[in-house]
């Protein structure tokens, strides 16, 4: 039995989610990729991780993920302050995603969601 999350965030560009869509996966990022997995964040990492990795960047989109639907290929390892992140070795396929919507972080790293998108 676990107290982890069933759900975890991943930031990413506009492009990059309409490529996945495309395509019905998501590879990652350059940064992801150079890491061997693709990196997310559990609801109470995610300011955080939008400050220090996406300040001062607008065309973003922050995507839901459904933690439960990826199987072996997640695992919760220590990064930032060692707390314990969720990792996919492999790609997100974008049925495990729930919703996607438009971010931008201000260069002070405030998200700013549009609940519309």
């Amino acid at each position: 039995m676990t107290d982890r999350p069933d759900i975890a965030f991943k930031i990413l560009s506009r492009a990059d989610w309409r490529a996945a869509l495309a395509e019905g996966r998501y590879d990652g990022s350059a940064a992801d990729r150079a890491d061997g997995y693709i990196h997310l964040s559990a609801a109470d990492q995610l300011e955080a991780t939008a400050a220090k990795h996406y300040a001062g960047q607008a065309d973003l989109m922050l995507v839901e993920v459904d933690l439960t639907a990826l199987g072996d290929a997640l695992i919760w390892e220590p990064s930032r302050g060692g707390a314990l992140f969720p990792h996919i070795y492999g790609p997100l396929p974008v049925a495990a995603t729930r919703a996607a919507r438009a971010l931008s972080v201000t260069a002070d790293g405030l998200m700013i969601l549009d609940e519309t998108a």
